[in-house]
């Protein structure tokens, strides 16, 4: 064997065992995998998963799915065509494209909807994101379009956090260097990396900064962890985006300078968070704080509550409380889609799950920055329900209730919708009829990107809040559901025909 070739022989042979012990996945996105005869090895690709991943960027969407229907009848599970679908999506846009990064942030909420279905309709909100993911990535371009391709990891310096290192990368705008570095944390602990990108993601507030990122986490769970790296580089080029558009148009940024300083005044660095429990009249007092200040004010008011040693569920249940005020305050028209409210929920809804699952540091910072997000000012307004709403309510069965709401959300009356709701939540009725009215038509219509993730938010938030609160949180997406009532969802009505139901 000849010396060039031995040490190329060995060479592979050594690539071999750091793709044996990265998995393959994260080889092919680290730009080590062995590229096959029909692969370009500048091209990112996903192993066995590649074929249906392919299809989804591939296919024209009017034949998208009959194909995905014959593929869920002869066994594919929804699962494998969400991860699918979001790998695709991954590749496509990496994060920088408006409606791309809505479709990716829509997939994990379609599928867990789809889990409240009954089973015949399971499919349903699965196949309705999926049809506007690959319309969108047909027009921007698909294959020959790829934002991403694999990246080779950088050598880190011994003496910094990684995630000190990305946010320079992130603050510099160097987008080769920031995957560079984000490719090299993800040769560790995928927990950690996700604790370590949460430095570069705090360098600002924005609904799309923090549930873009979440949306990734929670993908994992249908991807495996393996595609981490794929997942969550899109998050640092939508940072580096912004940074932009940051150093254009505001380069002094506040919260830059605001988080450190409440860190350091607070002593809230280097410690357990808190455990004390607040009572009822506690949380909506702080909502009412938060609903009547500005951004600092209101960072201000949560840090000292943390520094209280207030539990960090409990301090984001009222920061929940304070957004949730936002959606029933909007003005009429405007309360889905862009508007302020249903951003500012969903993004509070992020910062709480990923305070729930990051380090100490990134909890109590993480709150701080979703009580400085102020998209509206509910303190002074009017929330529906009204009381002269209310006082048309005469129904107190359930059946009549539920049946009013819907003839409410199908004429658009956003604030009979709400009243409704309210009123059969004040009785005490069952909350899953609710529910099912809402999923029905967070299903069918388009919602202008945001049907699936709002839906999603309020389930959650509504799971994790407390008795006396809960029913605020279906009392704004009631209003929501009416407000996007009138708007088929593209590809909804195939979808049913070719399920058959």
């Amino acid at each position: 064997m000849r010396i060039r070739d031995r040490r190329g022989f060995l060479a592979d042979v050594g690539k071999g065992m750091l793709i044996a012990s990265v998995g393959p996945a994260l080889a092919a996105d680290l730009g080590l995998a062995p590229a096959f005869a029909d692969e370009d090895p500048k091209r990112l690709v996903f192993g066995d998963r590649e074929p249906l991943v392919a299809l989804m960027q591939e296919t024209p969407a009017n034949k998208l799915l009959p194909i995905l229907v014959d593929k869920v009848k002869a066994g594919t599970k929804l699962g494998t065509l969400v991860a699918a679908a979001a790998l695709a999506n991954a590749r496509t846009y990496g994060g920088e494209d408006y409606t791309g990064f809505h479709n990716f942030m829509a997939l994990m909420p379609s599928y867990q909807m789809a889990g409240e279905l009954p089973e015949a309709r399971r499919p349903l909100p699965v196949l309705k994101v999926l049809y506007r993911n690959t319309r969108h990535m047909r027009a921007f371009g698909g294959r020959e379009q790829e934002v991403l391709h694999p990246v080779a990891p950088a050598t880190l310096p011994k003496d910094r956090q990684g995630g000190e290192v990305l946010r320079e990368a992130t603050r510099a705008e160097d987008k080769n260097r920031a995957e560079r570095i984000l490719a090299a944390l993800a040769k560790g602990s995928v927990g950690e990396m996700f604790n370590q990108l949460q430095m570069s993601l705090q360098d600002e507030v924005d609904v799309h900064r923090i549930v873009l990122p979440w949306r990734a986490w929670v993908m994992l769970e249908l991807t495996g962890k393996e595609h981490a790296l794929t997942l969550l580089r899109q998050s640092v080029r939508h940072c580096i985006d912004q940074q932009v558009e940051i150093r254009q148009d505001r380069p002094k940024s506040e919260i830059r300078t605001l988080l450190p300083k409440l860190l350091d005044r607070y002593r809230l660095l280097g410690r357990p968070v808190g455990k004390r429990k607040a009572d009822d009249g506690w949380v909506e007092r702080l909502a009412d704080t938060l609903c009547r200040s500005d951004g600092p004010r209101s960072a201000d008011a949560v840090a000292a509550a943390l520094a209280e040693g207030i539990s960090p569920e409990d301090v984001g249940a009222a920061i929940s409380l304070a957004a949730n005020a936002v959606v029933l305050c909007d003005p009429a028209g405007s309360v889905h889609g862009a508007s302020g409210g249903v951003h500012q929920s969903d993004a509070v809804n992020g910062w709480r799950n990923v305070a729930r699952v990051s380090s100490p540091r990134n909890t109590v910072a993480g709150l701080i920055l979703a009580a400085y997000y102020k998209l509206g000012d509910a303190g002074a307004k009017k929330r529906h329900p009204l009381p002269e709403q209310l006082e048309k309510i005469k129904a107190k069965d359930a059946a009549t209730l539920l049946r009013d709401a819907e003839a409410a959300i199908r004429e658009k009356g956003q604030g009979s919708a709400c009243a409704l709701v309210h009123r059969y939540g004040e009785l005490g009725h069952p909350p899953r009829p609710v529910f099912d009215l809402l999923l029905k038509y967070a299903v069918s219509e388009d919602g202008s990107l945001h049907a699936e993730k709002y839906y999603q938010a309020v389930t959650e938030e509504f799971a994790a809040a407390r008795p006396a609160f809960r029913w605020r949180h279906l009392v704004a997406l009631a209003r929501v559901t009416a407000s996007e009532y009138g708007s088929p969802a593209p590809g909804y009505v195939e979808a049913c025909r070719l399920l058959k139901v």
